[in-house]
């Protein structure tokens, strides 16, 4: 089942999700970035931040990271605001993310989010980016409700493989994707790729387009690896997580995953060739 939010001028066709199993709080007490990830305010890691920050309260003290809560009787609070034990759909969807939307749930500098995509059975739910793409990128971006889900796409030692489809300005050498390997520093941060190679080389061994591998992936890293090289970044395309495709999945485009799907997330990915694609992934 897709779902795609389209232009006004357009038709829209929207099919209900499928009711999902709703996520039980357990009774028995539960680490306190656990409680707020579940109940889909933020994603664990992100809960963890707010509560090194002094954000998180617990019965009107400050919480500490890793306090453990009862999630029946204590009161958590996040920058003044109630956190509620709610029971809600446990799910994950993928997007097709065009360009020109934040991955965020509010933004005041942003006219509009991924988030306005949803369709209103979705839209009312708390999901959250589990791994975001800027403003200017598009592609796979996964969102969900399921904080422990989120928590194991997100985390550095799960080494989930991300596939990107960038596209430069100027043509890149083959002889120079080696420093994409091993990778620049910027401001105390290590910049680099897993894998890349180069799309529909021309005979001088060159090309502007190349696809890459990452199994990290901080705020525009790709983009800055690629200016610090010298080349600037036209276009930046997500079309891989695991073995998921967006394949399949058109522009604006909102799909629930199945169980299977959602375990895909976590596969290494089957290259074409030793070296991977020798053209561009497929368009939609």
């Amino acid at each position: 089942m897709i779902l795609a939010r389209k232009p006004a001028v357009e038709t829209v066709i929207a099919v209900a999700p499928p009711a999902g199993a709703c996520q039980r709080f357990p009774m028995e007490p539960v680490r306190i970035q656990k409680f707020i990830a579940d109940s889909g305010l933020c994603s664990r890691r992100a809960a963890e931040t707010l509560i090194a920050s002094g954000e998180v309260y617990v019965n009107g003290q400050k919480a500490e990271l890793g306090q453990k809560i009862d999630p029946a009787s204590d009161k958590v609070s996040v920058q003044g605001k109630a956190v509620r034990a709610q029971a809600q759909p446990k799910l994950a969807l993928v997007m097709h993310k065009p360009r020109g939307l934040v991955c965020s749930n509010s933004d005041p500098h942003a006219d509009r989010t991924i988030f306005d995509l949803l369709p209103r059975e979705w839209a009312r739910l708390r999901l959250f980016c589990a791994g975001r793409l800027d403003k200017d990128s598009e592609g796979l971006v996964i969102l969900t409700s399921d904080g422990d889900l989120a928590h194991k796409l997100m985390h550095p030692s799960n080494l989930v493989v991300k596939r990107y489809y960038v596209s430069l300005e100027e043509p890149f050498p083959q002889s120079r994707l080696r420093q994409l390997l091993r990778g620049v520093h910027i401001e105390g941060e290590h910049l680099k790729v897993e894998r890349a190679n180069l799309v529909n080389p021309r005979s001088d061994h060159t090309s502007t387009e190349l696809d890459v591998h990452m199994h990290h992936g901080k705020k525009r890293e790709i983009r800055q690896l690629f200016t610090a090289l010298g080349f600037d970044v036209r276009r930046l395309r997500r079309y891989q997580i695991g073995a998921l495709r967006l394949k399949g999945i058109p522009l604006r485009g909102v799909k629930q995953l199945s169980n299977k799907e959602i375990q895909s997330l976590f596969a290494v990915p089957r290259l074409h060739s030793g070296e991977g694609p020798a053209s561009a992934p497929d368009e939609n």
